[in-house]
């Protein structure tokens, strides 16, 4: 039993909410900044409540708090304190929680068959923090330790705040997530979802074979689920096919919208064109996936499309013997 049976046990499948960041520049947030969208808990808090607020009412059953880029150098950089930066980085999970609240305590949300939304503290890489990209190649150079101590503070402020889960995503390297899941353990009864960038079907950002990162995050009881986000729509079934066989979790995916970031000119890249969430949203769960949602440039609208499009689907009942753990939908 984890945070994350009862919806699996209502609906089959949990939907995610989409991108945060780039929601808030979309609402008019400046970001320009090495803490992106952290900045928002300095500058404009309750912008990043009425953007989880909204996620939720799109259909989101989970949201992700804005800690993703948030660090006690980072905020060390803009003459924050490391108190005050702790503090910072549990407001993220209250702002979340504050939101999941106030959208819970309308009664015609229970009415129409929703379980209670669940919130996410976002645990992003140490790459996100140097602002240059690194989330997408990894090869950091550093020493293990100081990954460890960039992420242990990180874990010890969002774990203090009592989120539902932790998010530990857009990791780019197999050794940086197991130094994640390692310090984790002096919080056994904290559970979390890993997901790795990708830079092919085959490989995560950094290069490691992607069957033997995942492989390696579900050998860890705390890991509630195990995929991928932050990668473009078209490698999710290729990832999920790849995934598959070599876990027992439940499989997690939520890509971004296509647009490829330029870090050194700071914008995106427009991709293919508008990539169509509600329309493939159907085939990810056939191909595994039972945590579905975007990442950077999606929208409560995406949400939305995707929670259509998977209400109206049935969940497989062909899961294969490693995912005998997930209900059908009846």
């Amino acid at each position: 039993m984890t945070a994350l049976s009862p919806i699996f046990s209502s609906q089959g499948f949990i939907v995610l909410d989409g991108g945060l960041a780039t929601e808030l520049e979309r609402r008019g947030a400046d970001l320009r900044d090495a803490l992106w969208s952290a900045r928002q808990l300095i500058e404009g808090p309750e912008l990043i409540r009425l953007v989880h607020q909204d996620y939720y009412a799109a259909g989101a059953d989970v949201a992700v708090s804005a800690s993703y880029q948030a660090s006690l150098a980072g905020f060390a950089a803009r003459g924050i304190s490391a108190t005050e930066a702790r503090r910072l980085m549990a407001l993220s999970v209250e702002l979340a929680r504050e939101a999941r609240d106030d959208f819970w305590n309308d009664a015609s949300r229970q009415a129409n068959g929703r379980l209670r939304p669940l919130v996410a503290g976002s645990v992003g890489p140490y790459g996100a923090a140097l602002a240059d990209g690194s989330e997408y190649r990894g090869s950091y150079g550093v020493a293990r330790q100081v990954l460890a101590d960039f992420h242990g503070p990180r874990l010890e402020a969002l774990v203090g705040s009592g989120p539902d889960l932790l998010a530990i995503e857009t990791i780019p390297s197999l050794e940086e997530a197991l130094v994640v899941l390692d310090l984790l353990e002096s919080w056994p009864s904290v559970e979390a979802w890993v997901t790795f960038t990708c830079r092919d079907r085959e490989q995560v950002s950094e290069g490691q074979p992607v069957v033997e990162a995942i492989a390696a995050v579900t050998g860890y009881p705390q890991v509630v689920a195990v995929g991928f986000n932050c990668v473009a729509p078209a490698l999710v079934e290729p990832l999920l096919a790849v995934a598959r066989p070599v876990t027992d979790k439940p499989l997690v995916v939520y890509p971004n919208s296509g647009e490829v970031w330029d870090a050194e000119r700071r914008r995106w890249i427009p991709g293919a064109g508008p990539f169509d969430f509600g329309a493939a949203a159907p085939g990810w769960l056939e191909g595994g996936a039972r945590l579905i949602g975007g990442c950077c440039r999606t929208t409560p609208e995406t949400i939305r499309a995707i929670r259509t499009a998977l209400r109206a689907a049935r969940v497989p009942r062909r899961f294969g013997p490693l995912h005998q753990n997930i209900p059908p939908q009846t």
